[in-house]
């Protein structure tokens, strides 16, 4: 039997959370599959081979933002799988002859409909007739057979507005193990505060940018995503009175080194699926000032100091407070006994229970 795993959404140049996600996944689902399967891989760029397990059985496709995706299951169908399994809704299954997961990670856009500013333009049109009401939403899980979700809190939005009528399965997100080697601040040490994140609406980097500057001396926010250049100059004017060190992407080893260096991760997102820049943080011994949020809670537990949503002062409060050894270490010591209930294995055996159990239904 054939597992197809949809994997074009890593990002090799540029990881972004569903290319985080999708990786450690991938990684895990390989190093577990059952002896009854095989396991093939999507892929549309040739970089995406190198970030795969060495060996994996990967297919060349189109890419998930082409034209060919709503019509993505008649090629699939000459793979002769089971069970294709994709970490995002956007697969086109019309006429299938396989099982498909389908993952919903959030309702995030249908709170803030503003599309990603790089994606092309018919592509943005398209997201805001899609979000515009729940209908599309509604036919396209539907027309799978399981949906999957990466938290508890997810989910229990999704059925709170009735989106799927399928079975439902969460697969968490979960740290990966970055080389991080995290140190405290000591006295007169500037703070690294750090972003993983995109820069649309609804992160509310705008908060950040203000309790750096609130912050002042002794403090650096670095922002470590891919940005415009219109972003920045607004995120620019905004913090003239912070110290901002725009990175335009990383990679891994260079987010594990900024997280090694007296750093704090932080983020004022108004809204989130998951947050696995934060999981990623705790799991390396590094604290985290995070927005009041149930999901962030569910993820981070007592490893974080919470702040309203929009207050740059409260922001501000909460990262000096950890300028207090004792305080540190109680953040940090919390964080690692918290995120130790993820893990990837333990999601790709999730995973791999709703797939098994697709076919011997």
């Amino acid at each position: 039997m054939k597992l197809v795993f949809d994997a074009r959404y890593i990002r090799p140049e540029a990881p972004d959370g569903i290319g985080r996600y999708t990786k450690q996944l991938a990684w895990a689902v390989a190093e577990t599959v059952p002896d009854a399967w095989s396991l093939s891989f999507l892929i549309h760029d040739e970089a995406q081979r190198a970030e795969l397990p060495p060996g994996a059985n990967t297919v060349l496709f189109s890419a998930p933002a082409s034209w060919h995706e709503p019509f993505a299951a008649r090629a699939l169908n000459r793979l002769h799988p089971q069970v294709v399994f994709s970490p995002m809704q956007t697969l086109g299954t019309v006429g299938r002859r396989f099982h498909a997961i389908l993952t919903l990670h959030d309702l995030i856009y249908y709170r803030h409909r503003t599309p990603p500013r790089d994606l092309p333009q018919l592509i943005r049109l398209g997201w805001r007739l899609f979000y515009a009401t729940y209908v599309p939403q509604r036919l396209t899980l539907n027309n799978a057979d399981v949906v999957c979700t990466v938290s508890q809190t997810s989910k229990r939005e999704i059925l709170a507005v009735r989106l799927t009528k399928r079975p439902m399965v969460v697969v968490p997100n979960a740290p990966a193990a970055l080389p991080v080697d995290a140190v405290r601040p000591g006295h007169g040490d500037v703070v690294n505060l750090v972003y993983m994140g995109s820069f649309m609406g609804y992160k509310d980097v705008e908060t950040l940018v203000r309790a750096a500057g609130e912050l002042g001396s002794g403090y650096r926010l670095h922002l470590l995503s891919r940005i415009s250049k219109q972003r920045k100059r607004e995120l620019s004017a905004l913090g003239a009175a912070a110290e901002l060190v725009f990175h335009d992407g990383v990679s891994d080893a260079e987010y594990a080194r900024l997280l090694s260096d007296r750093a704090i991760l932080v983020t004022a997102s108004l809204d989130e699926g998951y947050g696995l820049p934060i999981a990623e943080a705790l799991a390396a011994g590094v604290p985290a000032v995070v927005t009041d949020l149930e999901i962030f809670h569910e993820v981070a537990g007592d490893g974080a100091r919470y702040f309203s949503a929009g207050d740059a002062r409260g922001a501000a409060e909460q990262v000096r407070a950890l300028r207090d050894a004792d305080a540190w270490e109680a953040c940090v010591a919390a964080g690692r006994a918290h995120i130790a209930r993820f893990s990837w294995a333990a999601s790709a055996a999730e995973l791999w229970r709703a797939v098994e159990a697709l076919v011997t239904d």
